[in-house]
């Protein structure tokens, strides 16, 4: 075989293998919540945990991972310091942690906190927004680059939504109850690229944005309190809208099949856009809508195959057909616990995880099939946070430790 055909062939599968491994941002490689590996744990027990690791302080954010190196936030003596650190993907130790801001903490919800939003890394930088603690930019080794104060953010909720990298560009959704905007810097710099003034959240929003190909163009969707917004990369010039039913767009939109299905934090709905439309889509790209059963305060949704999966926050996990919007089931997924992360898929199957550290894995179909329930056996410690995969491994993060789920290596 010549050469350069053989060094091809290593190079695009060497990248290959990288895309695959890495969960660099909110929601995995794709921001669609799934995980390209065929190795992942489906059972497992604390004879699984590979490592543990302590952390300096609370978070909600989940462990970006580029290579070895796992990226964190946390916050400190409750918001006053939030920090920015890295853990050793392979034996857990942190390698290094810097303190990003400190001062006075705007107000956030008790479920909330000051370090829920999750890093976004693309190997050679790591990015961390933190709300009124500001945007910030580490190179991998930790060394701060640059750092933006982007306001205030006013309001009772606190903040949520992760950076997205498109290209050149660093892209942070900026809701709070008033003076809203969606952002882009350049990545190396810092420096404003554009901003597109957003309506305000009294009631909730603070989604964070994904990045869909079309086929024709990319763009930006980011859904909102009152309507989903298809955003173009390049300037920031709104391509589309579609009104939602109802408040609380903080779910992050779930892409594939030529749509996003978006469903919002408030009991009432979840429907289906077609993207790479123009103006106002309500009536023209709204695949289908459906009445949605269950509670508020919504993570985000599934989907895997044609079926569309989410739960509430009492457990209760529903399947749609993600074609028509009909449900198939509808289940509890466990009694007397509650789920706040958003779910990751990988191999056909959802793995669900709730407060306690328990994760119920799903192979959604049209009938609901529960393939195991696996508890870690601590107690005390509270897992808002969503999982990561990478390298053959789940993370798991609480409000006080970082776990690795895997096969132990002798």
């Amino acid at each position: 075989m010549p050469r350069f055909a053989s060094l091809f062939i290593f190079t695009c599968c060497a990248s290959s293998f990288a895309f695959a491994d890495n969960w660099p941002a909110w929601r995995g490689p794709e921001g669609s919540g799934h995980s390209r590996e065929t190795d992942l744990p489906v059972k497992w027990d604390n004879k699984n945990v590979v490592w543990k690791t302590e952390l300096p302080g609370e978070g909600q954010s989940s462990p970006a991972i580029f290579g070895d190196r796992i990226y964190l936030t946390a916050a400190l003596q409750k918001g006053r310091k939030r920090v920015v650190l890295c853990v050793d993907r392979l034996k857990g130790a942190i390698l290094w942690q810097h303190e990003a801001w400190a001062g006075k903490p705007e107000p956030s919800h008790p479920m909330n906190g000051w370090a829920s939003a999750t890093c976004a890394t693309d190997g050679a930088r790591v990015y961390a927004f933190f709300g009124k603690g500001g945007l910030h930019c580490y190179t991998a080794d930790g060394k701060k680059l640059w750092s933006r104060d982007l306001g205030s953010f006013a309001g009772s909720w606190g903040t949520t939504a992760s950076p997205l990298l498109v290209g050149n560009l660093l892209v942070q959704n900026c809701d709070s109850t008033k003076d809203c905007f969606l952002l882009a810097v350049d990545k190396v710099t810092g420096k404003d690229v554009w901003r597109t003034p957003r309506k305000n959240t009294p009631r909730g929003g603070w989604s964070s944005p994904v990045l869909i190909d079309t086929g024709a163009r990319k763009e930006i969707v980011l859904n909102g309190e009152s309507e989903v917004i298809g955003y173009e990369p390049e300037t920031g010039k709104i391509l589309w809208t579609c009104k939602s039913f109802i408040g609380r767009g903080e779910p992050t939109v779930a892409p594939g099949k030529g749509q996003v299905y978006v469903v919002n934090g408030l009991a009432g709905d979840i429907y289906s856009v077609k993207t790479g439309g123009s103006g106002d889509v309500t009536k023209t790209h709204m695949a289908w809508h459906t009445p949605r059963k269950g509670g508020r305060d919504q993570p985000s949704p599934i989907l895997v195959g044609n079926y569309l999966v989410t739960a509430d926050m009492t457990g209760i996990a529903t399947c749609y057909d993600a074609s028509t919007g009909k449900v198939l089931w509808r289940e509890r997924l466990r009694t007397g616990f509650t789920y706040t992360a958003s779910p990751i898929a990988a191999s056909g199957k959802v793995y669900f995880l709730d407060q306690s550290g328990a994760t119920a894995v799903l192979e959604p179909g049209p009938a609901f099939k529960l393939v195991t329930l696996n508890e870690l056996g601590v107690n005390g410690e509270m897992f808002r946070a969503s999982p990561s995969a990478s390298g053959g491994q789940i993370f798991l993060r609480s409000q006080t430790h970082l776990y690795c789920i895997g096969k132990s290596t002798p």
